[in-house]
């Protein structure tokens, strides 16, 4: 198994067009890809102010909220509450959508996929699981949206909204002191490229290496 440990700390915050919040991606495929060509992106947005939602053609998304009092999305003219923290909505992203806030500002995660070349399945977990091994889930995106996250396996503690990107899990246990999201990634371009600066935990039979690449740094 491989992963990439992807601290909270180190993502660059990129403030909306609109002036309505900022956007903290995670991991995206390909690596450096824009809003026009990504296979998949998982980002965090802080949403300061309501208003429409940009289009993204031929993209699914699945939202969550996971702070403030929430909001109420329109999507082609259907209102649909996400006030529940860590209840994931799925809806097109190509859809008209605009977003009434409940209350005030507030923090969702956000995943995007472009259909015919990546799927997701979007799971918030809690407690001790064991993670599911390829083929189901090529690629797992582990993000923790409150309290603290073990990998058991490979020794891999990450804090709040830190996150790990698994490829070839097996046989690896995810401990959640908190509550955790699980995004499956699946498709012909769920592929993971390594970033500029990752850690690296790589297991083979009988083997662990924990090793740190140090390559040109790109700030996310």
């Amino acid at each position: 198994m491989t992963v990439r440990v992807l601290r909270a700390e180190r993502r660059a915050a990129t403030p909306w067009k609109n002036g309505g919040g900022l956007t903290r991606e995670i991991a995206a495929a390909p690596e450096g890809a824009d809003m026009a060509d990504f296979a998949w992106r998982v980002s965090l947005a802080d949403v300061a102010r309501g208003g429409p939602f940009s289009r993204f053609e031929e993209v699914d998304r699945v939202i969550t909220l996971v702070e403030g009092p929430g909001m109420v999305l329109t999507v082609d003219g259907s209102p649909h509450p996400v006030a529940e923290p860590y209840v994931p909505f799925a809806f097109p992203g190509d859809a008209e959508t605009d977003c009434r806030l409940l209350g005030g500002p507030l923090v969702d995660f956000n995943v995007m996929t472009r259909r015919g070349r990546a799927a997701a399945r979007v799971e918030i977990v809690r407690g001790r699981l064991a993670l599911p091994a390829p083929p189901a889930a090529p690629v797992l995106l582990v993000v923790v949206l409150e309290g603290s996250a073990v990998l058991e396996g490979v020794g891999t503690r990450l804090g709040r909204l830190d996150a790990a990107l698994c490829t070839g899990a097996r046989d690896e246990v995810l401990a959640v002191e908190g509550v955790a999201a699980l995004v499956a990634l699946s498709g012909t371009a769920a592929e993971v490229q390594e970033p500029s600066c990752c850690y690296q935990v790589r297991t083979e039979p009988g083997e662990l290496r924990l090793k740190r690449r140090h390559l040109t740094e790109r700030r996310e």
